[in-house]
């Protein structure tokens, strides 16, 4: 049996869920999630805190009781206080600015990249060389990070390059003569 499964999910005040069938919609401050959940799983909601509960003891459902009920809480921590993560920027030159929805990175290429931010994310820069990107959906904040990362990805010997918050880079000796 799953112990994060078992937990329910509470709702704080201000943050409104509806479920229909298979489908929830958390409306809270921040904004709006939708997610449609598997079969094996029923949610409930009473008294300010919804469970997540099995519909059958197969061994796919007990996998994805936990994961269904993890999905929910971040749904409602994300829309009453929301998600970041932190990119640093390491290297002479390497900045970044914000435009608009468009982040521009000097990256040591001939030219500045830039990347266009999805909706619902935001980037804050500080510093031109640290990142804070926000926004209510923990996966899409994860894969914007990962995009970002990908165009420069720290290197061992000099450590330059785009890397999250207390990430650490195994530092290769160079050459010897």
């Amino acid at each position: 049996m799953s112990r994060i499964g078992k937990q329910p999910v509470a709702i704080p005040s201000g943050v409104e869920l509806t479920i229909n069938k298979q489908s929830v919609q958390v409306k809270g401050k921040l904004g709006t999630l939708k997610r449609d959940f598997h079969e094996f799983v029923q949610l409930e909601v009473n008294n300010g805190e919804a469970q997540v509960k099995l519909v059958s003891k197969k061994r796919e459902a007990l996998a994805i009781w936990g994961l269904s009920r993890v999905l929910l809480n971040n749904m409602v921590v994300g829309v009453s206080e929301g998600f970041q993560k932190v990119l640093e920027i390491q290297g002479v030159g390497y900045r970044a600015a914000v435009s608009g929805k468009v982040l521009k990175l000097t990256l040591g290429f001939s030219h500045p990249v830039d990347y266009t931010l999805p909706d619902g994310i935001e980037v804050k820069v500080e510093k031109t060389t640290r990142l804070i990107v926000k926004g209510i959906d923990p996966e899409i904040i994860g894969q914007v990070c990962a995009e970002i990362r990908e165009f420069r990805p720290p290197e061992p010997y000099k450590g330059k390059g785009i890397r999250y918050e207390g990430e650490y880079i195994l530092r290769k000796e160079g050459k010897k003569k």
